[in-house]
């Protein structure tokens, strides 16, 4: 039985095209694979292409987009099911709700929330859903190396690597997505402050 990846990934339209190819790559093996894909809705940039190609693969796809943006993004009318909402809000909890996995391609400021809103969840023990970054080309390489300092200093909880996977191969990203998560559950000393 398929799952339903959820792909979060850029909507820019002044990124090289070795991102939409990308983005393509992912939805064709969301589709042999036999997944549904639920993405942001929108015809541009990569989310068009990874909506484009999981249907060309046979895939049925699942877009939520904003009211505000339906115009701005131009929502992808071939979607399978295309959900309306009346915020930004509501889309995340509707396209978490309707997921059983995450897939993060590169992206912007967009891209990098709703990464975070599921990777905190994931630490702190909410959800079991795995998580996985496809990076083939090192540009969130910062992020890591930011999130490690973090760690390192004492900022992040300890097993903040565990909730989620990082790869540069899309076919690791999806065999880390169809593997058992590792399941966190935070005890009392990972909420705890530290020393004075």
């Amino acid at each position: 039985m398929g799952l339903a990846v959820c792909v979060f990934c850029a909507s820019s339209s002044r990124i090289d095209r070795r991102y939409l190819e990308l983005a393509g790559q992912a939805g064709a093996e969301l589709a042999r694979r036999g997944h549904t894909l639920v993405s942001g809705g929108a015809q541009v940039s990569c989310m068009g292409a990874v909506a484009r190609a999981a249907r060309a693969g046979g895939a049925r796809t699942i877009g939520v987009i904003p009211q505000a943006l339906v115009s701005v993004e131009i929502s992808d009318e071939d979607n399978d099911e295309l959900i309306v909402t009346p915020d930004m809000r509501s889309r995340k909890g509707e396209m978490d709700r309707r997921s059983d996995a995450f897939l993060v391609l590169p992206g912007g400021i967009g891209t990098l929330e709703e990464l975070f809103e599921i990777w905190t969840g994931r630490v702190l023990g909410m959800h079991d859903k795995p998580l996985v970054i496809l990076d083939p080309y090192g540009v969130y390489d910062p992020l890591r190396e930011l999130m490690v300092k973090l760690s390192d200093q004492g900022f992040t909880r300890p097993k903040i690597f565990d909730a989620i996977g990082w790869t540069g191969s899309v076919t690791e990203a999806f065999d880390l997505l169809e593997g058992a998560p590792v399941r966190i559950q935070p005890t009392a000393e990972d909420y705890a402050e530290a020393e004075p």
